[in-house]
């Protein structure tokens, strides 16, 4: 059966013109439909047609409005062919109606009747070609269209990623903003603590065994100090510009210190509960990032129980196989788990949680770098991160991280620890710009037996090496105006070569890693400075513990 679009439809309402057409049009192959009149076309036509074979006295009665306004609507790829049939001697000179009609129909082609069969086929099959050419025309035009519509969604979707580029852009930029300010930050409180640990440490090596009163005293400064050295550290946690540190961790008394932290963070609505199975082994892990992510992950938690709720922290030991989890190699590990029993996450959400920058809360509650720093994290130590949750039924992070080979040590928070020896008392050259500091320092170097001669900065130190101070050992802070302790080091190194160099600092950023010095971050204490010291002049050499020694 001939598509409906290439059919012809044939108005002759009066003789036999409609039945002879159409048997004439049938046997050329040209399925053609009978219309009683114009109204009857119009039905037809909006059905699809190839053209439309109409007697001239179909429309000599007729209303042809419609017909007109139909012509008129035509869309752009589409002119509507038509063959009028005349009556003999109806040509358009002699013939003023059919110009009329040529006026309404536009596209039509005159048939003078009678006709010749073949005449009618060949002005048929001429106007199913031009029919044809405008539904190619129609096809180009929607792929014109098409690739436009192509080109404004395209359009549209670099423009969205622009702007997410941007809005990420915005992000990372204040995320560094922060990092430097906080870096600065650092930097300052350090170079406060180390005196301060500093002198405390001098005090209970003094003084600890002699008055208990002051010990006690001394030791609750200490923990205080530490603690503030801690904090530091989580902020450069936070701005990620603190270099990872992995070591044996004891996690049972990681989480047990962390009970009240935790607890003032979650707020009293919600319940906590900390466990850990007895003889739980070591983890390999940096204890100030693994405190941060494990105070991320309950913050997370709390903001998912707007209502209260139950908050839950177990640490245990697991082992996975090879078909454990295909992500993380077979062994031994430490599971830390957080799970609450807030909203959940629906599945579309669970899958993008640990994308950068993906987040669900309100704008200015969240960066959306939260779980992507957990997962970069486990990544980092050898572990693994996973998250399973259900709309309505709460969520739990799975933080796996490798079991260590070694015991975490222990940490009293009472004992300081024996000084090491360096087998000869030294003439040091202590370079810093803060006098507090340095003064500092130099008490707890003299402490242990050495000579210091203290200079401000980089120039001053050079002068006095200059005017004729033989320098066994050259301790030099970072951070310095004009000078570096990089600029420093790289000209001790080529005038003074034999003489070694110990970088102490507190500054968090980049340092010159490149000229491979040995580094003492503050703030640091007495035996701290002193294990430095016996590293740097006998790095071979089994280093001697000495008992503490205390002056009056």
């Amino acid at each position: 059966m001939t598509n409906a679009s290439e059919r012809a439809l044939i108005v002759a309402p009066q003789g036999r013109d409609c039945r002879i057409a159409g048997s004439v049009l049938g046997e050329a192959g040209i399925e053609s439909v009978g219309c009683r009149d114009v109204a009857c076309l119009l039905d037809e036509m909006a059905s699809g047609a190839g053209f439309a074979l109409i007697t001239e006295e179909a429309l000599l009665t007729a209303d042809l409005h419609a017909l007109a306004a139909w012509i008129d609507a035509q869309p752009e790829w589409s002119d509507f062919p038509f063959v009028l049939l005349t009556q003999r001697g109806g040509g358009l000179e002699r013939n003023p109606a059919a110009a009329r009609h040529l006026e309404t129909l536009g596209n039509v082609t005159f048939l003078e009747r009678p006709f010749h069969p073949t005449t009618l086929v060949s002005l048929a099959r001429a106007a199913l070609r031009g029919r044809r050419r405008q539904y190619e025309a129609r096809a180009r035009l929607l792929d014109l269209h098409q690739l436009a519509a192509d080109l404004e969604r395209r359009v549209e979707e670099r423009t969205a990623a622009h702007d997410e580029a941007v809005a990420q852009l915005h992000e990372v930029q204040k995320l560094e903003t922060l990092g430097q300010l906080t870096g600065g930050v650092a930097h300052d409180f350090n170079n406060l603590l180390t005196p301060i640990t500093g002198v405390l440490d001098l005090l209970q090596r003094r003084y600890g065994d002699s008055d208990a009163r002051s010990a006690r005293l001394i030791a609750n400064a200490l923990q205080a100090a530490d603690r503030a050295k801690t904090l530091v550290q989580r902020l450069l946690g936070f701005a990620r510009r603190q270099a990872l540190e992995k070591r044996a961790v004891d996690a049972a008394a990681l989480l047990d210190g962390m009970r009240d932290l935790i607890a003032s963070s979650v707020g009293p609505t919600i319940e906590l509960q900390i466990r850990h199975e007895a003889g739980l082994p070591s983890a390999l892990a940096d204890p100030n990032q693994l405190e941060l992510a494990i105070l991320n992950l309950c913050v997370n938690a709390r903001d998912a129980m707007l209502e209260g709720g139950t908050l839950t922290v177990v640490a245990a030991q697991v082992a996975l196989g090879p078909q454990s989890n295909p992500k993380l190699t077979p062994g031994l590990y430490v599971r830390i788990s957080i799970i609450d029993s807030g909203q959940g996450m629906s599945p579309e959400t669970l899958a993008r949680a640990v994308e950068p920058f993906y987040s669900t809360k309100e704008t200015g509650r969240g960066t959306g770098l939260g779980l992507s720093m957990v997962h970069g994290l486990a990544g980092q130590l050898g572990g693994g991160f996973a998250l399973a949750s259900v709309l309505g039924q709460g969520t739990r992070a799975d933080l796996y991280l490798p079991v260590a080979d070694e015991k975490a040590p222990r940490d009293t928070g009472k004992n300081r620890g024996p000084l090491l020896a360096v087998g000869r008392s030294l003439s040091i050259l202590l370079v810093d710009d803060q006098e507090l500091v340095r003064e500092g320092t130099a008490e707890m170097i003299r402490d242990l037996g050495h000579q210091v001669v203290e200079a401000g900065g980089g120039a001053e130190a050079l002068a006095k090496l200059a005017a004729g101070f033989a320098a066994d050992v050259v301790i030099t802070d970072y951070k310095m105006p004009r000078m570096d302790g990089a600029e420093l080091a790289r000209r001790l190194r080529r005038d003074y070569p034999s003489i070694p160099i110990l970088l102490i600092t507190g500054y968090t950023g980049a340092t010159e890693d490149t000229l491979h010095l040995p580094r003492l971050d503050k703030p640091f204490g007495q035996a701290d400075l002193a294990s430095a010291l016996a590293a740097l002049m006998m790095p071979d050499a089994k280093v001697v513990r000495l008992p503490v020694t205390r002056r009056p």
